[in-house]
C-alpha cells in the first residue's frame, strides 16, 4: 500500500465508519440544561442592552489567521532550501504572490479601516 492510497482512500473510509458508529451508538437524551444558551457560566439576562460588535473585528482575526499561515509554510521552507530546489522555491513565490495580491485587494476595499470613533481616538 502507497502512502497516497492511505490518505486519499482508507482515511475517509475509517473517518465515515466512525461517524456512523457514533451516530448509530452514541447516547442522545438532550435535556433542558443542555439546550439552554451559555454565558461564561452565568444564565443569559434576556432583554438586556448590549452594544452591538463590530464585523471588522471579524475581518482582522480572518486576516491575522491567514497571514500566520502564511507564515507556518516559510518557516519549513526556508529551513529545507537546500532540499526542494527550484521547484519548491517557485511554488512558495508563486503562493507567496497570491497572497500579496490578496492584501493589496483588502487594502484597497478598506477592510482594514475602522470607522468607529472610539477605535481612533483622537491625539
Amino acid at each position: 500500500m502507497s502512502a497516497l492510497f492511505i490518505f486519499f482512500i482508507f482515511i475517509p473510509i475509517l473517518v465515515g465508519i466512525l461517524l456512523a458508529l457514533n451516530l448509530l451508538f452514541a447516547v442522545h437524551k438532550p435535556d433542558s440544561e443542555k439546550l439552554s444558551p451559555f454565558e461564561c457560566g452565568f444564565a443569559p439576562i434576556y432583554g438586556q442592552t448590549r452594544s452591538p460588535f463590530h464585523i471588522q473585528f471579524y475581518l482582522v482575526a480572518i486576516l491575522f489567521l491567514v497571514f500566520d499561515l502564511e507564515i507556518f509554510y516559510l518557516v519549513p521552507l526556508s529551513v529545507s532550501m537546500y532540499q526542494v530546489g527550484s521547484y519548491g522555491f517557485s511554488t512558495f513565490i508563486i503562493f507567496f504572490v497570491i497572497l500579496t495580491i490578496g492584501f493589496i485587494y483588502e487594502l484597497g476595499a478598506g477592510i482594514l479601516k475602522f470607522t468607529d470613533q472610539k477605535s481612533n481616538p483622537k491625539i
